[in-house]
């Protein structure tokens, strides 16, 4: 890549060794400065700042904190559900294009849990992020010159006004909680009143270092947002465009929602019951990761396994063709085939490192429970009333913008129960 080396690793122990050592195996430096806009925090942070980082937010993803988002989910899914209602009051089945409808119950979802009260400001701060994405997508497409971030052209202009935008309102809406919080005010439920509490405990322990700075806080926003909208809004649409093609397993699917919860809204134990679902998702994720590929860098000369890697080389783990490798899945590697995760993850892949929907390590993403939770919350809900199916104008172009998602839409013939 340019000048520096890369190195595309599929060999499991290699893969494990990589993301078991993050001091030694670094997120990418580089490139054009002004992808940097789009999200830092957490997830690009290093050594001992990662590791304070993510001491402070990993109280915000416990599961007995997610459990309080289970009502967030729900009105959001109810919102979107009730829209695709409304298209078949007349008819008995109508074609919906249904991956904006799903970004939108993601954003909304990550709204209400990250901000709470303040809603509106969070989908403001949700369509600039978007928009960000592409023009990020963009400018990591195209050769960068060094010192090409500070001409006047139109992409430079409009990412650093967006920049601008999105931290003045998360600036605002942490402001109004921090003058809550000193007026003795309770502190929310939602993911920016545990950080903000996280925060503060850390501080109170040790000094003010070791704490977060506002500047953390907001790029932790952000994370949030680009994270939780990416993961979940991608899971949701192949998980329905799978579905609407191999019926059976939909049925299937269905039955076991009936089954749990009948006519009721889902409860969180309930969801947890949800076996068949399980090995759905796991299977979506092996066939659409949301991540395409992980990037590691050596700052030295490093062995790894019976290679010698120079300073500077990029480690490149492509999870589209672990996830597609016919020795480790079979010849039916190509085949959406739930069945294949019946025992276990560990079990399929005899725990080797050739499975990584999330990444890897002690930097395995943080939200993986928030997403699988709220993407479980959702399909239930849809199951419990409609069946859908392909339409005849689906067109299949998965592409990564950064994560993998329908290039064309998911155009889908829904119909009421």
């Amino acid at each position: 890549m340019g000048t520096k080396p890369v190195v595309h690793i599929y060999e499991p122990t290699m893969i494990r060794e990589v993301l078991a050592d993050y001091k030694k195996y670094q997120k990418l430096r580089g490139g054009n400065p002004l992808t940097k806009l789009l999200v830092r925090g957490l997830v690009d942070v290093e050594g001992d700042q990662w590791v304070k980082h993510r001491k402070i937010i990993n109280p915000a993803f416990h599961m007995d904190k997610l459990k309080h988002m289970i009502p967030a989910f729900y009105v959001s899914c109810s919102e979107m559900i009730d829209k695709w209602d409304s298209f078949l009051t007349k008819e008995s089945l109508c074609e919906v294009e249904v991956w904006s409808y799903l970004l939108k119950f993601a954003s909304n979802v990550i709204s209400r849990t990250a901000f709470g009260s303040s809603f509106e400001e969070g989908r403001k701060i949700f369509e600039l992020q978007r928009e960000l994405a592409e023009l990020t997508v963009k400018a990591l497409n195209s050769l960068y010159i060094p010192g090409s971030r500070f001409l006047p052209t139109k992409n430079n202009k409009r990412m650093k006004e967006i920049d601008q935008q999105v931290r003045g309102l998360i600036m605002n809406i942490i402001n109004k909680r921090i003058t809550a919080m000193k007026a003795g005010e309770a502190s929310h439920d939602d993911l920016l009143g545990i950080l903000l509490d996280s925060n503060y405990k850390e501080m109170k322990q040790g000094n003010s270092n070791s704490g977060l700075s506002l500047e953390d806080i907001i790029q932790e926003c952000k994370v949030f947002y680009f994270a939780g909208l990416e993961t979940t809004g991608n899971m949701l649409v192949w998980t329905m465009i799978l579905l609407g093609r191999y019926l059976e397993w939909q049925t299937r699917a269905r039955e076991e929602v009936l089954q749990v919860f009948g006519d009721k809204k889902p409860s969180i134990d309930g969801l947890g019951h949800l076996k068949v679902m399980n090995i759905i998702f796991n299977e979506v994720f092996r066939l659409y990761s949301p991540a395409v590929v992980l990037r590691r860098l050596t700052h030295e000369e490093t062995q790894l396994g019976n290679l010698t890697l120079p300073a500077g080389t990029i480690i490149q783990i492509n999870l589209l063709i672990l996830h597609h490798d016919k020795d480790m899945w079979g010849e039916d590697v190509h085949e959406f085939k739930p069945e294949r995760f019946s025992e276990g993850v560990s079990k399929v892949t005899k725990g080797q490192a050739v499975y990584l929907p999330f990444g890897g390590g002690p930097r395995i993403c943080i939200g993986q429970n928030f997403s699988i939770l709220e993407a479980k919350m959702a399909i239930a809900m849809i199951l419990q009333r409609f069946s859908f199916e392909l339409s005849p104008s689906y067109s299949h172009a998965p592409h990564a913008m950064p994560a993998l998602q329908p290039q064309f839409g998911a155009h889908l013939i829904l119909k009421k129960l």
